[in-house]
């Protein structure tokens, strides 16, 4: 879409199902489905469909590509969390990646992924990079899970989990603070910010009356902007305003003593 013109420029195929995760790599699109599949796209050719992920065996419910463009994560409905290579895509082959291609929409020109994680215990739909440690990811878990793990992404290793009590639906790193912003489902649908890497909980955010299902933040880092299954937006002043605007304000109030951020 043109978001400006607010006019569709195309349409791009390759699922057999619904698709629920999306995820962009400069000129690439990558799109997840209920058919199990992650798509590779490239908006710039007439033949978008670069390749194919093959490793989930239910629906993708999560996306993210990490800041460099090297690394897509994904989760799966079926507990999976997995990693794959952008070089794997351009090399389009599937040699030494250690996965088991039976896969009943396997062929040659399909890729298995890096690493495939088991350690949740429900669907994986909330994915974030740590914009401040190259290789960290942060992955949620659903009801049966409540968890949010800390991953190093190049040995598959966990760092850390914490049980959050209910449901992860969405995950978002500060782009200033050593902060994560969580959001969940019953029973608070609730976000919850933490700080990391001592996960102790700063604050709570509560108004949804529904699971808090996507979150973004603003340009600047500082306002968080929810969408829930209550069918509402919402913005929040969640992670304050950038280190750099606050000193400003301090000046031109007059406040000298470098007094700490209020939320």
């Amino acid at each position: 879409w043109d978001a400006e013109a607010e006019r569709r420029l195309r349409s791009l195929d390759g699922h057999s199902a619904r698709v629920g995760a999306l995820s962009w790599n400069q000129h690439w699109l990558s799109s997840g489905g209920r058919d199990s599949l992650i798509v590779q796209h490239d908006v710039r050719s007439r033949n978008h469909v670069v390749s194919t992920y093959v490793g989930h065996t239910q629906e993708v419910c999560g996306l993210k590509w990490n800041d460099e463009g090297s690394t897509l994560a994904s989760g799966g409905n079926e507990n999976l969390l997995c990693l794959w290579d952008a070089s794997m895509s351009r090399r389009g082959n599937n040699s030494g990646n250690g996965y088991n291609n039976n896969h009943a929409n396997f062929d040659s020109s399909n890729i298995g992924p890096r690493l495939a994680l088991t350690q949740h215990k429900a669907a994986v739909k909330a994915l974030a990079w740590c914009p401040f440690h190259r290789g960290l990811l942060a992955s949620g878990g659903g009801t049966a899970d409540r968890t949010i793990k800390f991953w190093n992404t190049n040995s598959g290793a966990v760092l850390n989990s914490i049980d959050t009590g209910s449901q992860v639906c969405s995950l978002l790193w500060s782009k200033h603070q050593r902060e994560i912003c969580s959001s969940h489902g019953f029973s608070e649908n609730q976000l919850i910010l933490w700080k990391y890497p001592t996960m102790t909980k700063i604050q709570e955010f509560k108004g949804h009356t529904a699971r808090v299902l996507h979150m973004d933040q603003s340009p600047d880092g500082g306002c968080v902007v929810s969408a829930a299954a209550d069918e509402t937006l919402r913005f929040w002043d969640v992670f304050g305003s950038p280190p750099n605007e606050r000193k400003a304000n301090n000046l031109a109030m007059g406040n000298f003593c470098g007094s700490p951020m209020v939320r």
